[in-house]
């Protein structure tokens, strides 16, 4: 019974004693060993092995990428003017004995020393620039940290400048000189708009003008062509007709005579207010002595006959009065008592 209880006791040493040397390290972290105090290995992600009671797990380094936040500092410009600034820290652990043992609290060292080089980087600086270079504040922030540090086994991957807060008189003075360059900027839109309308306007009035100008000289020339190409033809029709004088004699002016008479005779019968036809001897003579012409003078006639016809008085026509002149032999005056 004895050997038994200690049998038992001696398996439950033994099992404590494994379980006490059995380590697992977490993935992306690192674990230094140390033996009887002194740093010995740095256990990587797994399952590892120590000695219980002389070995020991000194620290637990994490190797992941880690944000730091800077607090918000007060810092004096160049020119005197006094801002709060917030920034961030990102940095990773690359040499994890580094960052256990060459550096005692290495969040509160990071800060400290990115606390200490802002104000030196700001202070360097007038608000303006501050405020509008930011990415060279943090590009300087970045080269100073990351060369600082390196000794503490990480790397220093980006310092941001969060928010830059003037005080509240600069912020009013800002706020009313951008109002009025804004104003500015819209008063110099304004006329450049203005200035730019007038001269396409101008420009538009000079094309009309133009165009004006053109339209009026083809009209002219145009028109100019059309009295040139009518005179052609009535110099034309006149050579026509001479050359037909010229071979045909009397008949052929005659004929145009007649002609131009019978369309007078044709609009005088036409009128509704013709009652009495008067012809000249000479018309009478040349429309008996061409009998085709004269048929068309009876037949422009004709309506007129017809209509006074009605009222009982008739209407004789060139022939019958030629022929009764020759028969009495007193000539023929012209005239026609209705």
């Amino acid at each position: 019974m004895g050997g038994t209880l200690v049998l038992a006791l001696i398996v439950l040493v033994a099992i404590l004693f494994l379980m006490m040397g059995v380590r697992v390290v977490k993935q992306g972290y690192v674990y230094t060993i140390e033996r009887l105090g002194k740093y010995t290995l740095a256990a990587d992600p797994g399952l590892h092995l120590i000695i219980p009671f002389i070995d020991r797990v000194g620290h637990k380094i994490n190797m992941m990428e880690q944000v730091l936040d800077i607090p918000g500092q007060e810092i004096i410009t160049k020119d005197n003017a006094m801002v709060g600034v917030d920034a961030v820290v990102f940095f990773q652990v690359l040499d994890a004995p580094k960052a256990a043992y060459e550096v005692s609290g290495l969040h509160p060292a990071i800060m400290a020393l990115t606390t200490t080089n802002l104000r030196t980087v700001m202070g360097s600086m007038d608000l303006d620039e501050t405020l509008s270079k930011r990415d060279e504040i943090n590009a300087r922030l970045l080269s100073v940290v990351d060369h600082a540090t390196s000794p503490w086994g990480i790397k220093i991957t980006r310092v941001e400048i969060k928010d830059i807060r003037p005080p509240r008189d600069i912020s009013e003075a800002m706020a009313r000189q951008m109002k009025a360059e804004r104003l500015k900027r819209a008063e110099i839109l304004e006329a450049e708009g203005d200035r730019q309308s007038r001269i396409l306007r101008a420009e538009g009035e000079k094309q009309s003008a133009i165009l004006k100008a053109e339209g009026a000289r083809e009209s002219a020339f145009r028109d100019a062509e059309a009295r040139e190409r009518a005179a052609e033809a009535e110099a034309k029709a006149t050579q026509m007709v001479s050359d037909a004088i010229a071979s045909s004699g009397n008949q052929a002016i005659n004929y145009f005579v007649a002609q131009e008479y019978t369309k007078a005779v044709g609009k005088f019968a036409d009128s509704p207010n013709a009652k009495t036809i008067l012809f000249p001897v000479e018309a009478t003579q040349l429309i008996g002595s061409l009998g085709g012409i004269g048929e068309l003078v009876r037949d422009a006639i004709g309506p007129v006959e017809k209509s006074q016809g009605d009222t009982g008085v008739p209407i004789s026509t060139g022939r019958e009065r030629a022929t009764a002149a020759s028969r009495s032999g007193v000539p023929h005056t012209g005239r026609d008592a209705s």
